[in-house]
């Protein structure tokens, strides 16, 4: 396979010519990398390109230094004097740039790692500025970058419109198979947006490719996605911050350990588990004691789900079938998540992750985790369909 190289190598050249005598403003952090793995604000000053003029922040901070849900403040210092904005407060509303702001500019870069789900804030962040920069008459340049676990198999449903929240702001599948660019082209298509948009491709990607395939460097978009294999589990492994079950946060393996204090015997969790025969995962016992988030302090019993083939794994059906199963084996203890989840009061979490608030129901009266699968799948083929138009990379070189 040809080497992959990401949007933001092209800076020298295309950037140049992009952005000379331009005020932009860029949306970044700190896995807004190049190829080489050095960080996109550096690259723009050793190309020689003028420093933008704002730098926005999506959830977890430029650095990735703030938790999941904890609100990133602003900067007025900033970068090197290049003041900081939050698009992560405390309101729904923070989450969108300033008019003000983009007054001021005549484009907005964006450079966000996505992990390929759509409850992985970083595409909703891109959706709602594009909104913004349409409403202000500004154009929107996404820097285009690998989806991490690929571009060929899509798990999921497409969520209720009612259900629109900030981890459901896309109308995509719960692993949805797409790059920024091309989420953006769709995006804006679907929402009719009057909107300037060019999307920078990445080099030599093709829809095959995981990020093993690329040989770029894995650089964690988020405090909790430590590597390749968190991304790839996280599509399923996420529906678990709409119970309480601990997803492994406060641990050094999250998204890839689960479990909770009410699991007294792993094995026996385990094992039923694995009766399941998932392709391209196994799932092995273990006691863990989470240091902060859920059940912090408190030694949990559960599993570690081990990635055997990265190909043939499918994370959302693995996370339903952790939920239908702790949900069936312990109905003492197995609870939907209460607290508002994501600047949203109005609906349970699981309802918000899931897209539709009947799947808890059926969730609970399924007599295996296949039926709520095939449930979700049922509209994965035609969002391919529909989806073909927007597509940038090709199936081959």
């Amino acid at each position: 396979m040809s080497k992959v190289l990401p949007a933001a190598d092209t800076l020298p050249t295309v950037g140049k010519k992009l952005l000379k005598g331009r005020e932009y403003g860029l949306i970044a952090h700190g896995a807004s990398i190049t190829s080489r793995g050095k960080l996109i604000l550096e690259f723009l000053e050793d190309a020689g390109i003028e420093p933008p003029q704002v730098i926005f922040t999506p959830e977890h901070g430029l650095f990735g230094e703030y938790a999941y849900m904890e609100p990133v403040p602003s900067d007025e210092k900033g970068w090197r004097g290049v003041p900081i904005i939050s698009l992560y407060g405390s309101s729904f509303e923070s989450l969108a740039p300033p008019q003000r702001t983009l007054s001021n500019l005549d484009c907005l870069v964006f450079d966000l790692q996505d992990i390929g789900a759509r409850y992985y804030t970083y595409l909703a962040t891109m959706a709602i500025s594009m909104e913004a920069c349409a409403r202000a008459g500004v154009q929107f340049v996404v820097l285009d970058r690998p989806n991490p676990i690929g571009l060929l198999d899509i798990e999921g449903n497409i969520p209720k419109p009612y259900l629109r929240s900030f981890v459901s702001y896309l109308d995509v599948p719960n692993r949805h198979g797409l790059t920024a660019g091309e989420a953006a082209r769709s995006f804006a298509y679907k929402r009719g947006l009057d909107l300037d948009l060019l999307v920078v491709e990445c080099a030599g990607l093709v829809r095959p490719m995981q990020f093993p395939d690329t040989s770029l460097p894995f650089c964690p978009p988020s405090p909790n996605i430590n590597d390749f294999e968190c991304a790839l589990l996280y599509p399923g492994l996420c529906l678990l911050e709409g119970t309480n079950l601990s997803e492994g946060r406060g641990t050094t393996t999250p998204f890839k350990v689960f479990g909770a204090p009410f699991i007294e015997d792993p094995f026996a969790f385990c094992a039923r588990l694995n009766e399941f025969a998932l392709e391209g995962v196994a799932f092995k016992p273990l006691f863990f004691v989470p240091k902060y988030d859920k059940w912090a302090g408190k030694r949990c019993g559960g599993a570690q789900a081990v990635v055997l083939d990265r190909r043939k794994i499918k994370p959302l059906l693995v996370g339903l079938c952790i939920v239908w199963t702790a949900m069936h084996l312990y109905r003492e203890g197995f609870q939907w998540r209460r607290e508002p989840y994501e600047f949203e009061e109005r609906w349970l979490a699981c309802d918000l992750l899931f897209g539709d608030e009947t799947i808890k129901t059926l969730i609970e009266m399924a007599t295996s985790p296949f039926e709520v699968y095939e449930y979700m799948n049922a509209q994965s083929k035609s969002f391919v369909e529909e989806s073909r138009d927007f597509f940038i990379y090709p199936d081959s070189v």
